[in-house]
């Protein structure tokens, strides 16, 4: 199972992503961006002004991204996914050529057929982020809005997290997840056959109806 949090900056995505890693026992891919401007021995403040730098750098950090999670046959949970294109429209002048490549096709169907959680902003979350606390509130709402519409423009089935409080948030991960069958650590290790062999569980009949319908987004 790929399991991915995406949304805009100071939602919480990293924090659940973290949760979800350590209860269920998967390995977690984390951002890249950071990764990527150490390797170009660039800095925000060039981004901001060279138009050609920002182009590669989002060029690279989708690669990237699409290069560590096929690096993980089996399960995992992201704290992302196509979220970059999001910035990249924002910022530069070639997200029409990033998503014109085949990349980015594959990309979609690969996260179509994952579980998706959109995690929605929301001011509480973005005054206690000590990191992002310079960040405007105007520019957490529109990359929201952007990743919103790629989930929709591409018929991504998602469920949208707008509370802002752990416990519910992780209660609606847990539920979702436990119905496609997914069982905590703890408990798939008492639940190992004689051959030492993890059991995972068969999704219940309604995760399908599950996925059909949340988010508004249709299952192909």
């Amino acid at each position: 199972m790929r399991i991915y949090f995406v949304g805009s900056h100071a939602t919480g995505k990293t924090t659940l992503c973290r949760y979800v890693s350590r209860r269920f026992g998967l390995p977690m891919i984390t951002e890249v961006a950071r990764a990527v401007l150490a390797e170009m021995e660039s800095s925000l403040d060039a981004l901001r002004t060279d138009m050609e730098l920002v182009a590669e750098y989002q060029d690279r950090v989708f690669g990237r991204q699409v290069a560590i999670e096929k690096m993980h046959p089996g399960a995992f949970v992201s704290d992302r996914a196509f979220d970059n294109l999001a910035y990249a429209a924002e910022h530069t002048t070639v997200v029409a050529d990033l998503m014109g490549d085949q990349r980015f096709k594959d990309y979609i169907r690969w996260v179509s057929e994952g579980t998706v959680f959109f995690l929605r902003p929301h001011r509480d979350l973005l005054k206690e982020d000590g990191v992002r606390a310079g960040v405007s509130w105007e520019s957490v709402l529109r990359i929201d809005g952007m990743i919103k519409l790629l989930l929709e423009q591409h018929r991504i089935p998602y469920l949208p997290i707008e509370s802002v409080s752990m416990q519910e948030r992780v209660r609606a991960v847990e539920f979702v997840l436990g119905r496609a069958g997914l069982a905590p650590a703890a408990t798939a290790e008492r639940s190992k056959d004689p051959g030492d062999r993890a059991v995972e569980r068969s999704p219940t009949p309604a995760f399908d109806a599950l996925r059909a319908v949340i988010g508004g987004a249709r299952v192909s």
